[in-house]
């Protein structure tokens, strides 16, 4: 959905390119309202006629003909796939003849037949607007004026029964006209409000994460650009914490589109574009007699008797023609003020406005969101190097250097002591090989992980045959199901707990078998990991709560097995091995690490 400024219904209504799916929408819905009038009208008149005896044969004839073209449109508006502007066009303009046509056989110019007229201004104003309702008015009441002059000029037959009488046509027409600047009028109203719900959705929506600060400012000044007619738009931005201003600006291009650009310290200042103002929303112009001012405050009252000297800085640092702004605070941590150069507003500015403060206020947070959430990932990211630094150095690093002072003294001692040589070059080769070991854990911490239900099962044979090979502890993995039915974060989470299970029983159990084993039972999976190892510091069988209260058992895998609202259970012989069994519910809830 494309949405376009236009200055004379900018805040009637905002000017939008309907989807097809909304057109098909509308005419089913006008189809299904024709048809059931055309029905009920026809049982009303045949069982209770308001006027009986005087509706000819010819009525019925007419509305059976009606209803069957009500029927007709509805399966045209159903099978169509798009309704193009001609169809809609054509359908409405033979709801308008329609009432004219059956008000020749009518006795009173004012009849239940009028309903149809009623209908025909309410069907052009769920379709368009005020001035299409007011329009669909006025072709009525030319027709029902052609109809009556032709009866004054023609003799028609005696079923025909048609009143010329001028005050009644009258009446009719200031009907037909009443009603359609009410129901129009209306109908603007809410059109209007929709326009206005459909593009804050669309502008939020450009406010994404994966699009980053820059790419979601300049979706959104793109569309200010576009919607205000402006020439340039720029954000001006204090950060509450230091005194540092920093700003953006995107220029209108031929074609279309929009030039962004992040503005150096020199092109954006306090003084210039953050000076204190006395207003929360304005709009400037210049005219011979000096500067024409019309300011809202942040409640949306309209300011008068406002000075203009205020704007005096800006005046100073830039040259307009006219300037929309308004000040914004969305967070506590910066506030700013957003200007539209050369802008088109409509005749009713001051509603334009108090338009452009509620579309400040809605879509400010979402862009302070997004700005929140892409410094949280650059943190995320310095903290996450930081740790592979800091495991590199106490890890890798260390023991590199170790190896290297080893190899240093061993070639000292190779001439002297060369018995001594191979029990130490054995010795630094079990070293090295235990750190090409880490590093491989580490990396594939780092690794991201692309596991779902159909492939959990066959990952894990593959961890699990990759283990044995690398460090010769014969490990064996039971599992009798092909795949599993959990969500994908769910079977994540369970590829690392079992990662994280092998890599501590190779660093602190010194295990010589291990049995890996996932099976199903009803409502739930159970995973156990178990080893004949060194066992932890405790003995017996401890929950997740209480290794949670008493800090015992790994830490990262109870992490894990809550985050998938799951249960942890450690068994423990101390210097006879450990078990590690988890209980993961089947029919989960959705779950946030």
């Amino acid at each position: 959905m494309r949405f376009t400024a236009d200055p004379h219904r900018f805040l009637s209504r905002l000017q939008t390119t309907t989807a097809p799916g909304e057109l098909r929408r509308v005419e089913r819905v006008l189809a299904t309202t024709r048809l059931f009038l055309a029905t009920s009208f026809l049982a009303a008149i045949y069982i209770v006629p308001v006027e009986p005896g005087h509706y000819p044969p010819l009525v019925y004839l007419l509305l059976f003909f009606y209803l069957a073209h009500s029927f007709a449109v509805m399966l045209l508006a159903r099978i169509r796939l798009s309704p193009t502007l001609a169809f809609r066009l054509f359908v409405h303009g033979a709801d308008i003849v329609w009432p004219t046509v059956i008000s020749l056989f009518t006795k009173e110019a004012i009849s239940p037949f009028f309903l149809f007229f009623l209908f025909v201004l309410l069907e052009a104003a769920y379709r368009w607007g005020l001035w299409e309702t007011l329009a669909t008015s006025v072709a009525s009441i030319i027709l029902l004026m052609l109809e009556n002059a032709v009866a004054r000029w023609v003799s028609l037959p005696a079923a025909f029964r048609i009143h010329p009488e001028l005050n009644r046509l009258l009446l009719s027409a200031a009907y037909l006209l009443t009603m359609g600047l009410l129901i129009g009028y209306l109908a603007e109203n809410e059109k209007q409000l929709r326009a206005e719900k459909a593009l804050l959705s669309r502008v939020l929506a450009m406010a994404r994460v994966d699009f980053g600060l820059t790419g979601s400012l300049q979706q959104i000044f793109q569309e200010l650009i576009h919607l205000f007619g402006a020439g340039e738009a720029l954000l001006a931005i204090e950060e509450s914490h230091s005194t540092r201003v920093s700003g953006c600006a995107a220029k209108s291009v031929s074609g279309g589109g929009i030039e962004f650009r992040w503005l150096s310290p020199a092109e954006v200042n306090r003084e210039s574009y953050l000076f204190p103002a006395s207003a929360h929303t304005w709009f400037a112009a210049r005219n011979p007699d000096g500067l024409r001012l019309l300011a809202v405050a942040e409640d949306g009252t309209r300011l008068r008797k406002l000075s203009t000297d205020y704007l005096a800085p800006l005046l100073a640092a830039r040259q307009f023609h006219s300037v929309v702004a308004v000040s914004l605070t969305t967070t506590d941590e910066w506030s700013g003020r957003l200007y539209l150069f050369d802008a088109t507003l409509p005749s009713d500015r001051e509603e334009a406005l108090r338009f452009l403060q509620d579309f400040v206020r809605q879509v400010g947070p979402a862009v302070s969101n997004v700005y929140l959430l892409a410094r949280l990932r650059q943190r995320a990211g310095a903290i996450e190097r930081a740790r592979v630094a800091r495991e590199l150095h106490d890890g890798a690093v260390q023991s590199l250097i170790s190896v290297e002072m080893q190899v240093d003294v061993l070639r000292r001692r190779a001439g002297a002591q060369p018995n001594q040589v191979v029990p130490e070059l054995g010795r630094i080769q079990k070293l090295l090989r235990e750190e090409v070991l880490k590093l491989r854990d580490l990396m594939q911490q780092m690794k991201p992980l692309a596991v779902e239900g159909k492939t959990l099962v066959a990952f894990l044979q593959d961890a699990v045959s990759k283990f044995q090979r690398e460090t010769g502890i014969s490990t064996r993995f039971i599992c009798q199901d092909a795949g599993v039915d959990l969500p994908a974060k769910t079977c994540r989470e369970l590829a690392r707990i079992v990662q994280e299970g092998l890599v501590n029983v190779r660093k602190h159990s010194g295990a010589q078998h291990v049995v890996v084993q996932l099976r199903s039972v009803p409502g739930s999976y159970h995973l156990a990991i178990q080893d004949d190892g060194s066992g932890f510091e405790f003995s017996g069988r401890l929950s997740q709560t209480e290794l949670e209260d008493q800090h015992k058992g790994p830490a990262v895998i109870r992490e894990r097995v809550r985050s998938i609202e799951g249960e942890l259970t450690v068994e423990s012989v101390p210097g006879h091995g450990s078990r590690l069994d988890v209980m993961i519910p089947q029919k989960q809830r959705v779950a946030y690490a």
